[in-house]
């Protein structure tokens, strides 16, 4: 089991992954949507948003607004890690059942193009 400190790295890591994408797929697969990471090992929650301009750090405590997030990711801490390192297909994952994303079928989409 990754701790915690491991997995706010690995979110760090996305952050920065998500910023080398190029704009013109940014321009044409992002729209702005609210996120959560639930890491169920740790039982934690990260909160973040995905926009145009990027992906913001992840943070530890939910939206001021206290609207639920339009996108709900729930992950092992390991696979985390493996996941953001290259080390773990996402689409086996989803069908693996190691991880499990909450959203409406056009943000599937969309993330599928990104990741």
């Amino acid at each position: 089991m990754a701790t915690l400190e491991e997995c706010r790295a690995a979110l760090g890591k996305l952050v920065e992954q998500f910023d080398e994408i190029d704009d013109e797929s940014r321009a044409k697969h992002v729209v702005e949507r609210t996120l959560s990471c639930r890491i169920s090992d740790l039982d934690v929650l990260f909160y973040g948003r995905i926009h145009h301009d990027g992906l913001d750090p992840f943070h530890d405590e939910p939206p001021a607004d206290g609207r639920p997030a339009d996108v709900k990711l729930t992950i092992m801490s390991d696979d985390l890690i493996a996941l953001v390192d290259g080390e773990l297909d996402l689409a086996r994952a989803l069908l693996g059942g190691r991880v499990k994303i909450d959203a409406s079928f056009g943000d599937l989409l969309r993330l599928r193009r990104l990741l």
